[in-house]
């Protein structure tokens, strides 16, 4: 599996805005918190989903303090906020198909809401299923060439031999990819191995890729995807417009 993946994503994460870090973290502080309650508690050692989260909070540079405290406010006596997951599915522009997931503590407000986004950007919103039949589930880690300057094949034999699906490279980058049950073994492997992860998770890989020629299908579906990302409750956005 090679070529169009998230890179373009991970580059901008990278290059976020304070405003944009303050969003990024307050999303991670959800996982967090239903990490803790749904993964069997509030150490890590115990609870590889939390053990998961942390690493993603650490990759997008969240202070440890502000983890530690999530992790705390979630093992309490029941202060912090109860969240539902929830996925949407839908098409915009052209039939490209996107799938949003949220945590949220008021389902009709993010319906609402989603629901704004995809018609904002000339899309609607479909029924469950009706999209995601074009995705595979994949666990993604993403390590950057910058932060690392292993041997491309020496690397390639290190993450099949910690349990990973396939291997390729970019041009600045390196993309492995793991059964979504593997994915937090290989993830603690690669780390114990001192391989730096720019990006981990699992994620919503699509099987082909649409492109957008028309210029006014390209403003609607960058508009549908800028309300998503502005929107607190929605976690992840999976989509196959190919950038």
């Amino acid at each position: 599996m090679s070529g169009h993946s998230k890179f373009a994503n991970i580059k901008h994460k990278k290059e976020k805005n304070d405003a944009a870090k303050g969003k990024v973290f307050t999303k991670i502080g959800k996982e967090l918190t239903v990490a803790v309650k749904e993964g069997g508690g509030p150490d890590p050692a115990n609870n590889s989903r939390l053990r998961d989260v942390i690493a993603k909070a650490k990759s997008n540079n969240m202070p440890n303090d502000t983890i530690d405290k999530a992790i705390k406010k979630a093992a309490g006596d029941g202060t912090a906020d109860n969240f539902e997951h929830v996925t949407y599915e839908g098409y915009g522009p052209n039939g490209t198909a996107i799938i949003v997931n949220a945590l949220t503590d008021n389902k009709n407000r993010t319906a609402s809401n989603v629901r704004n986004a995809f018609t904002k950007g000339s899309g609607n919103v479909g029924t469950p299923g009706c999209v995601s039949f074009m995705f595979d589930e994949k666990g993604q880690i993403i390590i950057d060439k910058e932060d690392f300057d292993m041997d491309a094949d020496e690397l390639m034999m290190t993450v099949l031999d910690c349990g990973a699906e396939d291997f390729s490279e970019e041009e600045d980058s390196y993309e492995v990819i793991t059964d979504p049950a593997d994915f937090s073994e290989v993830r603690l492997k690669l780390e114990e191995a001192g391989i730096p992860m720019v990006s981990a998770e699992v994620t919503m890989i699509p099987q082909t890729w649409v492109e957008l020629t028309d210029e006014k299908d390209i403003l609607n579906i960058q508009k549908t995807l800028d309300l998503l990302d502005e929107d607190d409750d929605v976690q992840d956005v999976y989509y196959n417009w190919s950038e």
